[in-house]
């Protein structure tokens, strides 16, 4: 028979080619007009030679995925590759009490130890790198396993006990519960690597006082490290052109423009699905879809589901964001030249600015102060804008879908997003801040593109209230329980369907997680 994948992204890309590489006949159907989902090269955002990565444009995690790894040198060798940095990886700065405030990330950890001030602090983060070295098996094991199981919590539980011994268990549960903000105060002393790692707790959709946010900092410092911040080469048009070729020439059918409807049921197990174009029959389904749109929609006349529909209707999102991308006359000129060679930097002081900035967002408030993602990817790809200019991508990750006011009091919010002068005014906020670390930026804007919580989420459906990491990754919707108990395993209680993406275990990135782990479960035939 044949196997049915529900929606394009990353995940739904990744386990339709696992499949169709195995022998099975597999058919990917996404709404949109193309594949990808928030994987996106959209032409001339601003003008005409300057190539933005729409959405997604950093892929650590994709080359560092099991993934990668079954489907890195097929993608390479359809013309795949990318740019990376092997110096200066990520920086933080701000001013706390007229101080400014500035630490840079290096590939080699200890040069960026040596710019912490405290050697207590150099010692401690060393440290922290040598001891996530034993946990890793353990941290991504649990990343790459389905833990709605009980029998494979526990036998990942007791390999955990065997190699770390009983304390050693204890530590890394603790930690893996605890907030960034905790976790660091806990075992530092300085401010520089607050600064430095908390912000990106943002692009798990955590905040600085989310639980299982401090076991991130080592996550993300190790990745960093090991595997950089690779960009695709030419932009992110060519992995999808990449990836396509890839899907085409593994046999998978490919419809775009092509809405799944329903997902039939009989039985028990599902018959195929009903599209905008006819019915497709099959034996299984793949749905990389909301939890709303799979039980709510998708399987509205199923009564198996009856309970998960009812959970999924309190299913929550997270914070909404924005994504704003700027042609320019020529690179940011930052007051710390060091800073313009570092391809990704946050506005952030870590835990204070950006913990006010999420708690303003969480409460419907624009945010005085936000986090600003910093994106120079012509840095380290020059071919992403014609020479001696620049792109400039900025992400904004603590944003009000339906924002009731403004915390500085200085923007009418009236209207929502579809006011322009409240784009308009918010977008000067935010290039204000830069302002404040690289004068005249805004003199060098030759073209402005905004995407609001709005336009994300009429542009994925996946992004509810804008949400780009497909509900809120607070403790009771994440790890065991993403997306909710009664759902957490992949396999659904209709025989045949299966729940994938960024709302499901391992949560969202480009890891594509739960498209490899379900590719893999079914060829394999361990579907149990």
């Amino acid at each position: 028979m044949t196997t049915v994948v529900i929606g394009s992204g990353i995940n739904g890309m990744v386990a339709a080619a696992e499949l169709a590489r195995s022998g099975v006949s597999t058919v990917l159907v996404e709404r949109a007009d193309r594949i990808g989902g928030f994987i996106a090269a959209d032409a001339e955002r601003t003008l005409p030679g300057f190539l933005h990565d729409t959405y997604s444009s950093w892929h650590p995690l994709f080359v560092s995925s099991a993934a990668y790894g079954e489907l890195g040198p097929e993608l390479a060798a359809r013309g795949l590759s990318y740019s990376n940095s092997d110096g200066a990886v990520t920086a933080s700065t701000a001013d706390v009490a007229g101080e400014r405030r500035t630490v840079i990330a290096h590939r080699d950890p200890k040069r960026t130890a040596e710019g912490f001030a405290l050697q207590s602090d150099r010692d401690a983060y060393l440290g922290m790198l040598d001891e996530f070295g034993p946990r890793a098996p353990f941290i991504f094991g649990a990343l790459g396993a389905e833990l709605g199981s009980t029998k494979v919590l526990g036998k990942l539980g007791w390999q955990a006990l065997r190699s770390l011994k009983g304390a050693g268990l204890e530590s890394l549960v603790r930690d893996s519960l605890t907030s960034a903000r905790s976790y660091l105060r806990r075992g530092f002393d300085g401010w520089e690597v607050d600064a430095l790692w908390t912000p990106w707790g943002l692009h798990s959709g955590l905040g600085p006082d989310h639980a299982t946010g401090g076991m991130m900092i080592p996550v993300f410092a190790a990745a960093m490290h090991q595997f950089g911040l690779p960009v695709v080469t030419g932009g992110v048009g060519e992995f999808l052109t990449a990836f396509e070729r890839l899907l085409r020439d593994s046999g998978v059918e490919i419809r775009t423009g092509e809405e799944v409807e329903e997902i039939l049921v009989a039985g028990g197990k599902t018959t195929g699905v009903r599209t905008s174009s006819g019915v497709i029959p099959a034996d299984t389904v793949l749905a990389s879809v909301s939890p709303g749109a799979l039980y709510g929609t998708l399987l509205k006349s199923s009564s198996a589901v009856s309970a998960q529909r009812a959970s999924a209707a309190r299913y929550r999102p997270g914070r909404a964001a924005m994504q704003l991308h700027f042609a320019l006359d020529r690179p940011v000129q930052w007051d710390d030249e060091a800073l313009r060679e570092v391809p990704l930097v946050h506005l952030s002081d870590g835990s204070g600015s950006t913990g006010v900035a999420c708690a303003q967002a969480e409460a419907g408030l624009l945010p005085a102060l936000p986090t600003v993602v910093v994106g120079q990817q012509s840095i380290i790809d020059p071919s992403r804008a014609p020479e001696g200019k620049a792109t400039l991508w900025l992400q904004l990750q603590e944003v009000p879908y339906a924002p009731i006011g403004d915390a500085a009091g200085t923007i009418d919010t009236s209207g929502g997003w579809a006011n322009d002068d409240l784009r308009k005014h918010y977008v000067d906020r935010v290039l204000d801040r830069l302002e404040t670390f690289a004068p005249g930026t805004r003199e060098t804007v030759l073209a402005t593109d905004i995407i609001a919580p709005t336009d994300l989420e009429a542009a994925n459906p996946n992004a509810i209230h804008g949400d780009p990491y497909a509900g809120s990754a607070e403790l009771d919707q994440n790890l065991r329980w993403r997306p909710f108990p009664g759902a957490a395993g992949h396999r659904t209680t209709v025989g045949g369907v299966w729940h994938i993406g960024a709302a499901t275990h391992p949560g969202p990135g480009l890891g594509a997680g739960s498209g490899h782990l379900v590719a893999q479960r079914i060829i394999s035939g361990k579907t149990r």
